[in-house]
């Protein structure tokens, strides 16, 4: 009983002068990088030293983040993705050198508005396919008319939300027969394509210099919902006849940029500078104004004009899109 009181005393002193050694968090550090890691222990050894790693890949990961997104970096700096898959953005230069700073479009993409274009072609309706055509896009005029009036900035960004659709809803339908059918479409998928996406950035444009009220907002949402699938229907019907639409719906815009250029030449619309995205999209001057935005963006309607003019005589003459070879970019 004395000696088992004793061992007591004696392991107790013995973990009095050790603990603070041993035990504290410093001594702790020491013994794991200096001792246990070069330990040749099999077992401990082994799992001390992949502790380690994954304690060193995780330290990698936090600095690489740092780096990226933190450090008292910038606010910008701080929103920058961090990605697994090494998906990092290219950096494009404009032919002087400097950078490139839309992500929307890119210099191979840009080009210079055919303005010596005929804006005075006009197909003659002339059977019953066309004159129904013809009078469904006039049938629509009048209440955009009434709706709009004289502001030609909300009307023509309420008409670049309609016209961007029939390209991407004919450049679906041609691909998934493309698919079906395991043929080529002639190029007329990327044709159409690209008329969708230039339509998108006549509407990004005018986003620069026109602010839609709230209940034109909302229209757009009635008018694309109705116009997408009334058009996804009347082209599966009849290709033909949604092409005749879209090329007398282009002739209409070819008017109403003709009208909104009356007014600019008249003052009654302020010909502000050229919003930056038009000049890089367009290739214009960097003294360009409106008035010279609207000159490229009628230019670009005159051309989907024929091309869907086009589209439907090749129907009308009993062939198929991908026997004429698709007029691609043809601006």
């Amino acid at each position: 009983m004395m000696m088992s009181r004793g061992y007591t005393r004696l392991a107790s002193s013995m973990f009095t002068m050790v603990s603070p050694r041993f035990f504290s968090t410093a001594a702790t550090r020491g013994v794991l990088s200096n001792d246990m890691v070069k330990a040749p222990a099999v077992g401990l050894g082994v799992r001390c030293r992949s502790s380690m790693a994954a304690i060193g890949v995780g330290d990698k990961e936090q600095e690489k983040k740092q780096a990226v997104g933190g450090g008292g970096g910038s606010a910008k700096d701080d929103k920058e993705i961090v990605s697994y898959w090494g998906l990092d953005p290219t950096k494009v230069s404009k032919e002087d050198g400097s950078p490139w700073k839309w992500t929307c479009f890119r210099p191979w993409d840009t080009y210079r508005a055919d303005l010596s274009i005929d804006l005075k072609k006009h197909h003659a309706p002339v059977t019953v396919l066309d004159k129904m055509a013809y009078w469904t896009v006039k049938s629509l005029r009048w209440p955009t008319d009434l709706f709009f009036q004289r502001r030609y900035g909300c009307r023509a960004m309420m008409l670049e939300t309609v016209a961007a659709v029939p390209g991407m809803v004919g450049g679906m339908l041609l691909h998934c027969k493309s698919l079906r059918r395991f043929e080529h479409s002639g190029g007329w998928i990327k044709a159409l394509l690209e008329e969708a996406e230039n339509e998108r950035m006549h509407l990004m444009t005018f986003m620069e210099v026109s602010d839609p009220r709230w209940y034109e907002r909302a229209l757009v949402f009635a008018v694309q919902g109705v116009f997408f699938n009334a058009y996804f229907l009347g082209y599966i019907i009849s290709p033909k006849f949604a092409h005749r639409v879209v090329g007398y719906l282009e002739e209409e815009a070819i008017h109403s940029y003709t009208e909104f250029l009356k007014e600019l030449d008249n003052g009654n619309i302020e010909n502000v500078p050229a919003p930056p995205i038009a000049i890089d999209y367009w290739r214009l001057s960097p003294n360009s104004t409106l008035r010279d935005v609207v000159l490229a963006v009628r230019a670009d309607e005159a051309h989907h004009r024929d091309v869907n003019h086009f589209a439907s005589d090749i129907h009308y003459q009993g062939r198929q899109l991908k026997e004429a070879p698709a007029p691609l970019g043809y601006h």
